[in-house]
């Protein structure tokens, strides 16, 4: 029987649309709910599906093509399946609460679509490989959605905030500067739109079919995914976990109060608050306290270890505590949080102990930054026995990125190994290589490390701190901003850079900056370490003038003897 498929609606409204895309071509075999056309509208985009099994007839419209409520789609040779009742016919809330059930065959599918899953689907698709990618959110993960990105769109906004409140330094004046928080919002939401569209734009365009919902593990070959009344069976060759962290809450007395807030319900924060408290002085923590530092927050971070910044060098660690502290931010370490209480007018007082004492602080919100745990919940590693790491803490994998199950792979925070969505990214790029046959290796040797503060601080390699704890005999360069022609037009001349070289070799095994431009100049510092380079060798590279760039110069003179634009 040839059956009409027509056009039955659109976004909204609209009484017309346009085809965006094609999904089928004449001789397919379609199945009922595979997806036929994308057809856009002013109100909106709708995805027409089949109600059909058979094959496709003749196609009646075309990519670009305006076409109008019940306009004639395609034609299918088959059946319309009906849904069963007691009486043959059509049973209508039969039809609402059955689910529709699907079963997708695949070459790899991927558990979740953050910077480590997503890259991972794209690499294997440009491989050839059919790709299914399971999310339950977004796309783009927690970096893109309530991490890396947003929290940076809030940087900028604070960063022009505290430029026009000392545009004056600049010869300019700004009068009446006041900080919109909606707008703010709102600027930062539209960023991660545009963003999470692009990834959407690159899903389709390499061909992997992303379904939604939450994957569970059935057994080493099959994934199930149901959301609301959708319920779909992949079975697939190989399977890559990369379900990502969730942010840890330490067990406090009243850490479930109203105004106790995470990262993620920060970065939603219309109304500014005039006092926070933020407990943890590591990177959320620390970026977090410069956001609200600059936009105006009176802030105290309390850290339960002796400095902020714990993984950094003790000088960069104290450079950073310095210039907190000429912004007006109360840093508390080797303090540990008692208790948070609620005040009489909604406040929240916040006990914590430093040393024999027990101190007070009160604020209008606690931002709880003490780090994240890998999200394994409804996931089902146990039934299929994947081995964790000691303490039960992320999946356990090889340097294939394999677990202990030979075709499932585990990518990114999940894994515990390094919570960096560049790490992520490329853990995926090995997983997916492996599983199409290319042997490849991950390396964590030189893996750079980019903190928002501000100023910014990056680092890459062995810090110095690090190296002479392990005995290696190096020498080491610094040179300050405060001798950089750019740095000082742009008014930003705090900080250093120091590079770090093995003398046995000759060779740059590590680099720490804290300034302006530092997570844009590690990369020159990371090339130099991961090709084996040495400082002679960033010495003979010129480097363009005026720019940030000549302190890496700088400080590779000063490894071999002495910068040229600073004596100490």
């Amino acid at each position: 029987m040839e059956i009409d498929i027509k056009l039955e609606n659109l976004s909204g409204h609209a009484k017309s649309g346009k085809i965006g895309k094609v999904y089928i071509k004449v001789g397919d075999e379609v199945k009922s709910g595979d997806k036929l056309f994308e057809v856009e509208s002013n109100k909106g985009n709708v995805t027409v599906t089949s109600e059909v099994e058979g094959k496709v007839k003749s196609i009646e419209v075309e990519v670009g093509q305006e076409v109008k409520l019940n306009d004639l789609l395609v034609k299918i040779e088959g059946e319309k399946k009906q849904e069963e009742s007691n009486e043959g016919s059509f049973n209508y809330f039969g039809g609402l609460m059955k689910p529709q059930k699907k079963e997708i065959n695949a070459d790899i599918v991927v558990i979740g679509g953050g910077p480590g899953g997503y890259v991972a689907a794209i690499q294997g698709a440009k491989l050839g490989a059919k790709v299914v990618l399971v999310e339950k959110e977004n796309l783009g993960g927690t970096c893109l959605n309530w991490g890396c990105i947003p929290t940076k769109a809030l940087v900028r906004s604070a960063q022009v905030y505290k430029d026009c409140k000392e545009a004056e330094s600049y010869g300019v004046n700004v009068d009446d500067v006041k900080v919109d928080m909606q707008k703010v919002i709102a600027r930062k939401d539209n960023v991660v739109k545009q963003l999470v569209g692009g990834i959407e734009y690159l899903m389709e365009k390499n061909g992997v079919q992303v379904i939604k919902g939450a994957g569970k593990l059935v057994d080493n070959e099959t994934v199930f995914v149901k959301e609301n009344r959708s319920e779909t069976t992949i079975k697939a060759k190989n399977i890559i976990i990369a379900t990502g962290s969730e942010t840890s809450m330490i067990p406090i007395p009243g850490v479930e109060l109203e105004n106790v807030i995470t990262s993620k319900e920060a970065l939603s924060l219309t109304n500014l608050p005039d006092k926070i408290v933020i407990v943890g002085g590591g990177v959320i923590g620390m970026e977090f306290a410069f956001i609200y530092a600059n936009l105006g927050v009176d802030v105290t971070v309390i850290e339960y270890l002796d400095k902020v910044l714990a993984a950094l060098d003790d000088d960069v660690s104290e450079e950073i505590t310095k210039i907190a502290g000429e912004r007006g931010i109360k840093l508390y370490t080797d303090s540990k949080v008692e208790s948070i209480m609620e005040g009489e007018d909604g406040e929240c007082i916040i006990a914590f102990s430093k040393g024999e004492q027990i101190k007070y602080v009160t604020a209008d919100k606690v931002l709880m930054a003490v780090g994240r745990k890998p999200y394994l919940e409804g996931l089902g590693v146990e039934e299929l026995n994947i081995e964790m790491n000691e303490n039960n803490i992320g999946i356990k994998v090889n340097e294939k990125m394999q677990t202990n199950v030979s075709n499932v792979y585990a990518i990114g925070d999940v894994t515990n190994k390094v919570q960096l969505a560049h790490v992520a990214s490329h853990q995926g790029i090995v997983a997916v290589k492996n599983i199409m046959g290319e042997e490849k290796e991950m390396d964590y040797t030189v893996i750079p490390s980019a903190i928002f503060t501000d100023p910014e601080i990056a680092m890459v390699g062995i810090c110095e701190d690090a190296a002479r704890e392990a005995n290696i005999d190096v020498e080491v360069g610094k040179f300050p901003f405060s001798a950089n022609g750019k740095a000082l037009t742009l008014g930003e001349s705090r900080g250093f850079v120091k590079i770090v070289k093995d003398k046995a070799t000759g060779k740059i095994i590590g680099g720490t900056i804290i300034g302006p431009h530092a997570t844009d100049l590690i990369a020159e510092v990371a090339l130099a370490i991961q090709n084996g380079l040495t400082a002679e060798d960033i010495i003979e590279t010129i480097h363009a003038h005026p720019t940030t760039a000549e302190s890496i110069h700088e400080g590779a003179l000063s490894v071999e003897g002495g910068a040229l634009h600073f004596a100490e």
